[in-house]
């Protein structure tokens, strides 16, 4: 081999040894992000809807005497039935399927059940359903397709008694009716890539305490909590949560000694969410969906905005909108042409909230259900919906 060949190789080895050692540096410029850019935060759709029981049950709350009981509890029945669940349910199926959350916090899931006439009440009995509002909801949301699976439901409130459903002057009865307050469900969509685990639900320690003819009913209400995973986000907690809606009505003065009118159980009840060991905790991210009766933009009450403060102070930020506003309708009736009307949403109590903002991020947010469905309103309160980036 010849001098001018042995440089030629020796050039050629040179210039392939450095394409071989510039191979990672071209990797890196080829595929990694450009300077400034972000890489894309999975995103994860939720909702939240109180589903209204279909009456005021202040109406029976006020009751002096077990006579007044059996009339007022007879108005709320009468006022379930004329709210037409069956109905409402399919707009408010409509509601979360044209949205498609892949979580859902539900609230006042009621089941009604009635039973013959008698004063075996305590504790409650009654086997005949009425309305079952899980049961219906979910027959609608999974019609033809399932697309919705419950992935906890927390019974609390459960009271029974006798009805005068008749407006007799006897105050005779007709019914015995049963209300048993699911107030939290959570939903999971199927098929969307929605991990779930560790489900779990619990009472406030914290009740408000009516005392209806006499007697004194401690109002149950708590929590339910589950861990998901959707599409990639990592691991958070969804956290679904009704906060006591009486505190300000002043009813009376037996709730162990706290000053009921000032918001005092609903602050209590929002501090054990976020105390230690409490179900929005941890070492994950929390999304607080629900109504929580508070809010410091649009309060209408001594009052309203303490348990709103409370979670504010512990770092919970706001994920919902309040434009438009959410809540709520009035009267009696969700029936078209009884009064209630959109310019009635003039507060807000339904929260999509976040324990860590700086990687939970808004992406959108909209109210749902502001307009009658099949001649009823779906609910009193409208659905909120967000979605949120996970950062």
């Amino acid at each position: 081999m010849s001098a001018g060949s042995s440089q030629r190789v020796d050039r050629h080895f040179v210039v392939a040894a450095a394409a071989v050692a510039l191979l990672p540096i071209l990797a890196v410029a080829l595929f990694a992000t450009p300077a400034g850019a972000k890489r894309h935060a999975p995103q994860v759709k939720f909702m939240t809807l109180n589903l209204t029981l279909g009456a005021d049950l202040l109406t029976a709350a006020h009751s002096q005497s077990f006579d007044e009981l059996k009339d007022n509890v007879g108005v709320i029945l009468n006022d379930v039935r004329k709210n037409n669940f069956p109905v409402r349910a399919k707009g408010l199926a409509s509601e979360i399927l044209r949205k498609k959350p892949d979580l859902v916090a539900l609230q006042e899931v009621s089941l009604w059940r009635t039973e013959p006439c008698t004063l075996d009440i305590f504790p409650p009995k009654a086997k005949d359903v009425l309305y079952d509002y899980q049961k219906l909801l979910m027959r609608h949301l999974n019609k033809g397709e399932k697309q919705y699976r419950v992935v906890i439901s927390q019974p609390e409130f459960d009271f029974e008694t006798q009805a005068n459903t008749d407006a007799s002057p006897d105050h005779s009865c007709d019914i015995n009716a049963r209300l048993t307050e699911r107030d939290e469900v959570i939903l999971a969509r199927r098929g969307a890539g929605v991990k779930t685990r560790h489900a779990k639900a619990a009472h406030f320690d914290e009740l408000l305490v009516e005392r209806i003819s006499g007697i004194d009913i401690p109002v149950t209400r708590g929590w339910a909590r589950v861990d998901a995973n959707v599409r990639g986000s990592g691991w958070f907690r969804f956290v679904d949560t009704h906060l006591e809606a009486f505190d300000n009505q002043a009813i009376n003065d037996t709730n162990q000694g706290t000053d009921v009118g000032n918001g005092d159980v609903r602050n209590a009840q929002a501090k054990e969410l976020f105390a230690n060991g409490g179900p929005a905790t941890g070492d994950k991210p929390v999304i607080l969906a629900g109504d929580l009766n508070s809010d410091v933009k649009t309060p209408l009450k001594p009052g309203d905005s303490a348990a709103f403060w409370s979670l504010l102070q512990a770092g919970f930020a706001e994920r919902a909108t309040h434009d438009p506003l959410s809540c709520c309708l009035e009267g009696d009736s969700l029936a078209v042409g009884d009064g209630a009307n959109a310019s009635q949403l003039d507060h807000m109590v339904d929260h999509i909230m976040t324990n860590d903002p700086r990687h939970v991020r808004r992406v959108r947010t909209s109210v749902t259900g502001r307009k009658p469905h099949n001649g009823f309103w779906n609910s009193d309160h409208a659905g909120l919906f967000s979605t949120l980036g996970f950062h």
